[in-house]
């Protein structure tokens, strides 16, 4: 008589809840690995984006295109959460593109302390790439002293001078107009909106608009909040800086002190010191100059005066950039509590945003006017900044 039984060779069935358990484990490794590497979900809080990324945009954005960065610190991913004085050495695999002026890339906010890949994400465009010189001169961008103007979908505050007070520019169409506010002044027939440039050429054809023009900041109390501080500058008029790029050597002097030095030592991880107006010790080596290690991009938002970007607190390292942001696959309505359905996996505009640039053409004639000062009833000052906590083709054309 046989004692073989075959029940007794056969693995004890799982149970559903382990099988569910085992199926979870799966899923979060698969999720961790498609966000460490290929793509990541962010959603947008503020709007410096605006009106080309709203509040409550849900984006993608793809790692794959400059190439995943490895670790850097050892902790929970996805969290704050990390191994303090744990840190690996920066590394970027290969990617099938380049940072290109135009794109919308997410980064780590670069003053933050800790690891990088532990500090908080920033969504900007790039501005100015490695080796330019950029400056903002009456609000217009300029780089290596061609202006590049606002983009499709970027937006300013504009000064309208209405020949009567009671003309008003209806809520209904603003929107579809690209006027996201407007502001009174103390003057009843001047008003400010915050427009794209074809919001502004719409609103300067209405036969009622004796001029408009940019709104221009002159407040000096933004010399102290801007970067590097102390030099005057203020949102529309800031610079020239010079952006660092790899392998680069620059000549250290008293006036770019103040522009290099958080760069070497924060950035770079670098002991710098000033000795005296010409010489500097770097790594206590003694030097008039310093060669750097990567490449750097100045980030601005599309929403110009409603941003706090490089303006205020410097360049974007190479080793911050996370990704390019690159469709955005939700998007819901805070104030109208629904999805914003048009905005449902939406490609973002990135270096083509350049090329509808009404901003270069003038405004029609007798629509035009000086510059305009500002009023008391318009002191921007930092508290209006939403997150305080052809020539331009050749720009687009550069590597």
């Amino acid at each position: 008589m046989s004692t073989d039984d075959p029940s007794r060779d056969a693995e004890p069935r799982k149970s559903e809840l382990r099988q569910w358990g085992e199926s979870l484990v799966v899923a979060v490794i698969i999720v961790l690995i498609v966000r460490s590497l290929l793509f990541d979900l962010f959603r947008i809080p503020t709007p410096s984006m605006e009106e080309n990324l709203l509040v409550g945009d849900y984006l993608v954005v793809s790692k794959l295109h400059y190439g995943p960065r490895t670790p850097v610190s050892l902790g929970i991913p996805l969290t704050s959460i990390h191994l303090p004085g744990v840190t690996f050495p920066y590394h970027r695999l290969p990617g099938f593109s380049e940072v290109e002026r135009g794109d919308p890339i997410v980064f780590n906010y670069p003053p933050d302390e800790g690891p990088i890949d532990r500090k908080v994400h920033y969504v900007k465009r790039v501005i100015g790439m490695p080796g330019d010189t950029l400056s903002v001169q009456d609000k217009l961008v300029h780089v290596d002293e061609e202006p590049l103007p606002l983009g499709r979908g970027m937006q300013q505050y504009w000064t309208v001078t209405k020949s009567d007070a009671r003309y008003q520019i209806p809520r209904a169409r603003m929107e579809e107009m690209g006027i996201s506010e407007v502001r009174r002044t103390d003057r009843a027939e001047t008003v400010r909106v915050l427009a794209t440039p074809a919001g502004a050429r719409q609103i300067s054809q209405r036969s009622w608009v004796r001029s408009i023009t940019p709104y221009i900041l002159t407040d000096d109390e933004y010399s102290e909040i801007m970067y590097p501080s102390g030099q005057g500058y203020t949102p529309d008029n800031y610079g020239p800086v010079h952006i660092p790029a790899k392998g680069e050597t620059v000549a250290l002097t008293a006036q770019n002190w103040d522009l290099y030095r958080p760069v070497i030592t924060r950035y770079e991880g670098r002991a710098a010191r000033q000795m005296t107006d010409s010489t500097f010790a770097i790594d206590g080596a003694r030097t008039t100059t310093y060669t750097f290690q990567q490449d750097y991009f100045f980030a601005m938002g599309d929403n110009r005066d409603n941003s706090q970007d490089s303006r205020f607190w410097g360049f974007v390292p190479k080793d911050h950039v996370v990704g390019k942001a690159v469709l955005t696959y939700f998007s819901w309505d805070h104030e109208a509590w629904l999805p914003r359905f048009g905005r449902i996996m939406r490609p973002i505009a990135d270096d083509g945003i350049f090329r509808e640039q009404s901003a270069l053409d003038p405004l029609p004639k007798g629509q035009t006017a000086d510059r305009p000062r500002a009023d008391s009833s318009f002191r921007s000052r930092p508290s209006v900044l939403a997150e305080l906590p052809s020539r331009a083709a050749a720009l687009r054309s550069r590597p």
